[in-house]
């Protein structure tokens, strides 16, 4: 696994994982930790993951489903 959003409170481990940043639901307010393993960190990367989560999240939202506490990104 090479990036995950862990939501900030969950019993999810973020070990192993490099944060990349924290990501807060404009409908929930929940906030999310976006780590990358650390043989692949990249910041252009993550701002493209922070985009896609941010649409996933408010998915969410629109189809009355709670958010998981740990959301696998896309490379």
């Amino acid at each position: 696994m090479r990036a995950v959003a862990i939501k900030k409170g969950s019993r999810e481990k973020t070990t192993g994982f490099k944060e990349m940043g924290t990501l807060r639901c404009d409908g929930c307010g929940e906030e999310f930790f976006l780590g990358h393993n650390p043989q692949s960190v990249d910041k252009r990367v993550a701002e493209k993951q922070a985009k896609w989560l941010e649409k996933v999240l408010a998915d969410d939202h629109q189809c009355d489903k709670k958010h998981p506490d740990r959301i696998e990104l896309p490379n």
